[in-house]
């Protein structure tokens, strides 16, 4: 018996429902794809992807290919793994540069290295995490935010190369370790000129879930004396919002359930009586 195709969906509903129900089986498709599997015009279905990836329903990958989104996995529930962090850093570095006009970096430890994103001022996007794209651990302020609160082997990795940058450059243990501790203290570290003359940054650690440190947030001052209190107040608020969110993650993989009332509330309570007014 032939097999017919069915016709093209017409609402935009069913368009957007097409859509999505083709990526049902976990693979990424192209908009020629995705096209050729819902029946819908190229056009159409190019501008609908766009719109769904905007509101992270769907996620386009840096080849262009199509997968699915942040906000569909985490409907997903424990159907779908938890959004890396790498799919978060964009639009948080994004923020950060348009809010404060400056150059906004995330980054990770890899190796002793810092591997990063950044978003410059202007319209080009945040960079993606790339392999030649690192900086060194002890003379950023990214890499001190991260080793401040990292394993003592991971410290002791990085102190045994510290190359010297400029004159400004941590080149001992410790001035590395004396550094570290006043970030523990005050969860903010800084660093000027010392990867290159005339680079000043501040950065903030960023937890997740059970407190391990997982990345940092930096932001480009200008004039320290000017921009530092502004700068450490928008890295503080930026990085405990997206602490809380991995924190809160953490817990939902470990706790799979829909939770429609708070911790240790009963499963049986009752809305409180209305006091009548005058009583």
């Amino acid at each position: 018996m032939q097999n017919y195709l069915a016709p093209p969906p017409r609402s935009l509903i069913s368009r957007v429902a097409a859509i999505l129900s083709t990526f049902l089986t976990g693979d990424t498709h192209s908009i020629t794809e995705i096209s050729r599997l819902t029946g819908l015009p190229v056009s159409t279905t190019h501008r609908l992807a766009a719109e769904l990836a905007s509101w992270q329903l769907l996620n386009r990958a840096a080849d262009g290919r199509y997968e699915v989104g942040l906000t569909l996995r985490r409907l997903g529930g424990v159907a779908w793994s938890i959004p890396a962090l790498h799919e978060r850093a964009p639009n948080v570095v994004t923020d950060l540069c348009e809010v404060t006009r400056r150059r906004a970096r995330l980054g990770i430890l890899r190796g002793g290295q810092v591997a990063y994103i950044e978003k410059r001022v202007g319209v080009d996007p945040a960079t993606p995490f790339c392999p030649g794209a690192t900086l060194p651990a002890h003379a950023t302020a990214l890499g001190k935010a991260l080793l401040a609160f990292s394993a003592r082997e991971t410290v002791a990795s990085v102190q045994q190369r510290l190359t010297a940058y400029t004159a400004h450059t941590v080149t001992t243990p410790d001035q590395l370790h004396r550094a570290l501790h006043t970030i523990r203290l005050t969860r903010t570290a800084v660093a000027c000129d010392e990867l290159a003359m005339g680079d000043c940054a501040i950065a903030a650690p960023v937890f997740g879930c059970r407190g391990s440190v997982v990345a940092a947030l930096e932001l480009q001052m200008h004039d320290p004396r000017v921009d530092i209190d502004m700068c450490k107040a928008t890295l503080a608020v930026a990085a405990r919002g997206l602490s809380r969110e991995l924190a809160l993650d953490g817990h939902h993989l470990a706790n799979p359930r829909l939770r429609l009332l708070p911790d240790g509330a009963p499963a049986t309570a009752t809305v409180p009586p209305r006091v009548a007014v005058g009583t």
